[in-house]
């Protein structure tokens, strides 16, 4: 029994199916054969028959170099990977009552955040009575949202959920 990884494609022996429609190395297409004679022309060629389209009406094969065909593909994902930016969430954490200076520190802190790239959660955490009082909470988000305004846009308005009150801010781009 043979077992085919995830990411990789049936090759020569792997390959059982009565039909297949080949390729040539080249792109040029040769028709339609057994398995068995498109593995003997891949032999000729000192190359690999491998299954491309599997689910194809029959199975699109194609004769090439596996171990330099794999070799591209894992260095184009690793290309893909490099340019990936990865967007992490930072949380900045205020309360209902905060001061002047501490509220501009955490805008400070915000602001660098969001000029690397990062989404922000600005979070209240509101304690016993301050529950009454969940309008002042809404009040400090929207003067944070406005402190802010030129380098992020609201992705998530204030939403108050159980004893906390959340936004996340994301930069503009």
């Amino acid at each position: 029994m043979f077992f085919i990884k995830k990411n990789e494609l049936p090759i020569n022996d792997e390959i059982r199916d009565r039909e297949v429609r080949v390729i040539d190395s080249e792109g040029e297409m040769l028709g339609i054969m057994s398995s068995k004679e498109a593995q003997k022309l891949a032999g000729i060629k000192n190359l690999d028959l491998v299954k491309i389209v599997p689910n194809g009406v029959p199975p699109v094969c194609k004769i090439m170099d596996y171990g330099k065909c794999m070799f591209e593909m894992a260095k184009k994902q690793k290309e893909v990977r490099k340019k990936q930016k990865v967007v992490s969430l930072k949380e900045v954490r205020v309360s209902a009552k905060i001061e002047d200076h501490d509220f501009e520190f955490k805008v400070k802190s915000a602001q660098k955040f969001l000029q690397s790239g990062d989404k922000v959660k600005v979070s209240i955490r509101f304690k016993g009575r301050e529950m009454r009082y969940t309008i002042a909470g809404k009040e400090v988000l929207d003067k944070f949202a406005q402190a802010v305004n030129e380098l992020a846009q609201v992705e998530k308005p204030a939403k108050l959920e159980g004893k906390n009150m959340m936004m996340i801010l994301s930069p503009k781009k």
